[in-house]
């Protein structure tokens, strides 16, 4: 039950034996970032603040210094959604969270903030009487402990002792290697309210595969944001890591996260689909906003330089976003469905994307084409390979990102101050990069130039 602060939540702490509340929120990466409050002043409704800038806090840990964050460094408020809060079920003391938004001292949403983007493209929706439908699916490998960060990842030893080495896919045997996790992992996302679907052993060596149940944006946000976190956090206790990188391991395949995406309207009927079961006019805008827009926000699918050694010829990665009835290769697949369930499964975002922001930036751009009615291509005809159309989806991070930065399209659809203070926090990541040496340029430039 949601919860309000008050005697009857400082119950609820008593009797667990709460003593902390982790506030977190993500940041954005979709990281969980935020500040520990004891539980006694959480129930009571303190208050709680953080700087600014956090929300846009680059992966390695800098912030960026362009001047759309105030040299002040400011504070914003974290406020909770009490629907969210949930007792942790790896912490070794009892202990509560609870996601929380970023406002800003003057009660208007933080701009920055990837909760509230989507919240607000979501908001978008409602004013037209409508309702977005999402469900993700999200790849991540367990692979064993990795202290050196310069030594590729490496299965972890199974039941029998051996290293997974082949390619088994759906296998259940697989499946099974390693079911402490698997068990500890289930009984948590239970306790947190992920609503996972299937789960299934992935192409790769140890890569597996969540499909959580569709639903409301921001609570399937939630819900996989917690995977996330639950994953990590338990494999560790497992002797494991769990890895959500885009392309961890060379020759291996890349992780997604696919998008399934309908819209329904008040009385709940998928606009998708007209009275009589047939596509809708508005199923071939909401595709050919997809089609239009997702190209300049292709840093909110792909967000790592990493992320684009998953786009590969050939592989289930898509490399442009032709659509067809499905059809694996293309970055837009029509599942088979009945006219109830007729949806769209954008197959372009990577595991390490931020799925508050890759939701808002698909959904924005869909709704963009149904109030446009823009017109998407034919679809490509059955059993053709979408690689024959050309890799026409920007190939490395700089190009994604100079897209970006100045697309006039990407700023009215997510907000000028949210693509400025992104794209500048993403060069200071690659920035960071650059002071690298990779071990390719060991190998082949050290002995020959």
């Amino acid at each position: 039950m949601p919860y309000t602060p008050g005697p009857a939540l400082q119950a609820f702490f008593d009797e667990h034996g709460i003593r902390d509340v982790e506030c977190i929120f993500p940041d954005m990466a979709g990281y969980p970032r935020g500040k520990l409050m004891p539980a006694r002043n959480f129930a009571s409704g303190g208050e709680l603040r953080i700087a600014q800038a956090i929300p846009m806090q680059c992966i390695t840990g800098d912030y960026s210094y362009d001047p759309i964050f105030p040299d002040s460094d400011p504070d914003v408020r974290l406020v909770p959604d009490y629907n969210t809060l949930k007792v942790s079920p790896w912490s070794s003391v009892p202990r509560a969270f609870a996601i929380h938004d970023c406002v800003e001292l003057d009660g208007q949403p933080c701009p920055f903030a990837a909760r509230s983007l989507l919240k607000s493209v979501v908001a978008r929706y409602a004013a037209q009487g409508l309702q977005p439908v999402v469900a993700p699916e999200i790849e991540f490998y367990l692979t064993a402990p990795n202290p050196d960060p310069t030594i590729a990842f490496s299965a972890p030893n199974a039941r029998g002792g051996r290293r997974e080495v082949g390619q088994s896919a759906f296998s259940m045997n697989m499946l099974n290697e390693l079911a402490p996790f698997w068990n500890a992992l289930r009984d948590a996302l239970e306790g947190l309210g992920v609503q996972a679907d299937t789960w299934i052993h992935e192409v790769g060596t140890t890569q597996y595969e969540i499909n959580l149940l569709h639903g409301d944006p921001v609570q399937v946000a939630d819900q996989a944001f917690l995977f996330k976190y639950a994953a990590k956090e338990i494999a560790i206790q497992h002797g494991l890591n769990a890895v959500f990188m885009a392309k961890p391991i060379a020759l291996d395949q890349g992780s997604s996260m696919h998008l399934h995406q309908s819209v329904v309207d008040a009385s709940g009927r998928n606009i998708f689909s007209t009275d009589e079961g047939n596509e809708s006019a508005a199923f071939g805008h909401f595709i050919g906003g997809l089609q239009t827009y997702v190209p300049d926000m292709m840093l909110l699918f792909a967000p790592y330089v990493n992320s684009y050694r998953r786009y590969v010829s050939n592989s289930q990665a898509p490399v442009n976003l032709e659509w067809g009835y499905d059809n694996r290769t293309t970055g837009l697949r029509i599942p088979h469905s009945g006219p109830a369930a007729r949806r769209v499964e954008n197959r372009i975002a990577g595991a390490d994307a931020n799925p508050y922001l890759v939701l808002a930036a698909s959904l924005v751009a869909g709704l963009a084409g149904m109030d446009e009615q823009l017109v998407p291509t034919v679809a490509l005809p059955p059993g053709t390979n979408s690689n024959d159309q050309g890799h026409t989806l920007a190939r490395s991070f700089l190009p994604a990102h100079h897209k970006m930065a100045n697309s006039i399209a990407a700023r009215r659809l997510l907000g000028d101050a949210f693509v400025t203070g992104f794209c500048a926090a993403k060069s200071v990541e690659y920035d960071n990069y650059l002071n690298e040496v990779s071990a390719w340029e060991r190998r082949f430039l050290g002995p020959q130039v």
